[in-house]
């Protein structure tokens, strides 16, 4: 039986990739260092019995080494992932437990047969646009004087709005400290994996919904938001106009293509956009979550809050890893009903939402256009 290591496999996408493994045959171990405050309560009640778990930080040489004896593939899913300005974290969590994993395959000649590293779709940054004439614009960000005075879209020259095109793999430009330290982990899978002939390859994950996603983590986004407003019937907070594109995936999804990459040799040494391949408004996400709650007449506020750092939009090209035979089946609204039913399940969530908020308001991260 050949065995899969999956670090951060009591988070989101890691459980529910851990339970997939279990079930088509493999033997899993679990590498988890319980981080609050996404594990604020600690050891998750999902976490199968089938695996062998291992509580220890990705950062640590010795816990690596115990981890990797004996595997044959490993995901490698553990991240640091907030709003958080602690810029050195990122790289010292993410960046450097990429390049351990690696060090020790090398030095220790580990007959691994392949590493799948957990990117996101944030190396992407602010993505490709073009003008009317087709002209082709590669924005880095939006700044804060810009967005303090509700100018919320990129524009050519002459001030026209320009035109969001699906971004492929062949483009990056991370525009923070979490992109960055994703696309390190890119740079050093593909690059590392070729030269050492370690088969490796890079998941640019859009937004990835459905159960288990932590809800007291500020990364985890809209879904988690805007169901805990319904829940609580309050009116969601849509920043900026509302109508921001977005990419949303479903896990499961995502598991899907996961194992196929780890199965299937033509994925070696490539990066791959892991998406939804429809986009959504942030204002017609809301409204699918409004209906999946059958709270249609609460209607979510928009009144010039942005999220400093966020892109204006953010949508994959998923045609490359379409050409492996993978291709998103689940819908958001699947999504949402399954994080729904997740969400009622929980017990003591009274505080959740305000922390939340509260949270990114004293971070300076929820601010407010004059306009």
């Amino acid at each position: 039986m050949e065995k899969v290591l999956v670090t951060g496999g009591a988070g989101f996408i890691g459980s529910h990739t851990v339970d997939r493994l279990l079930k088509i045959g493999y033997d899993v171990r679990i590498l988890d260092n319980l981080q609050k405050p996404v594990h604020l309560k600690g050891m998750p009640d999902y976490i199968p019995k089938d695996a062998e778990f291992i509580l220890g930080d990705v950062r640590d040489k010795e816990t690596i080494e115990k981890a990797l004896n004996g595997i044959d593939y490993i995901f490698h899913l553990a991240a640091y992932q907030d709003y958080l300005p602690d810029f050195s974290t990122f790289f010292h969590v993410n960046s450097v437990s990429t390049a351990l994993i690696y060090e020790i395959a090398v030095a220790k000649k580990l007959p691994i047969k392949k590493i799948i590293v957990a990117s996101s779709q944030f190396v992407n940054g602010e993505g490709i646009y073009q003008d009317i004439n087709d002209k082709f614009y590669y924005p880095k960000r939006r700044t804060n004087e810009q967005l303090e005075k509700g100018q919320w879209d990129f524009t050519d020259p002459e001030g026209n709005k320009l035109k969001y095109i699906w971004t492929p793999e062949t483009y990056a430009c991370p525009p923070n400290q979490y992109a960055i330290s994703k696309y390190s982990q890119e740079l050093m899978a593909l690059n590392f994996g070729e030269r050492y002939k370690i088969p490796s390859v890079a998941m640019r994950y859009s937004i990835v919904q459905g159960s288990r996603q932590s809800f007291y983590n500020m990364y985890s986004g809209a879904c988690r938001i805007f169901s805990l407003s319904y829940y609580f019937d309050k009116a969601p907070t849509v920043y900026e106009d509302g109508m921001m594109m977005r990419d949303f995936v479903n896990v499961h999804d995502v598991v899907d293509a996961n194992i196929l990459v780890m199965q299937d040799s033509r994925a070696n040494y490539n990066a791959f956009n892991v998406g939804g391949g429809k986009a959504y408004t942030v204002k017609e996400f809301s409204e699918v979550v409004a209906k999946a709650f059958g709270k249609e007449e609460i209607i979510a506020k928009i009144n010039g809050e942005y999220r400093f750092g966020d892109t204006r939009n953010a949508c994959s090209d998923i045609s490359k890893l379409k050409s492996l035979g993978w291709s998103p089946l689940r819908t958001a609204e699947d999504s949402v009903k399954e994080y729904i039913d997740y969400l009622k399940k929980q017990t003591d969530i009274q505080d959740i939402l305000d922390y939340a908020e509260k949270t990114m308001k004293n971070l300076n991260v929820v601010r407010k256009a004059e306009n």
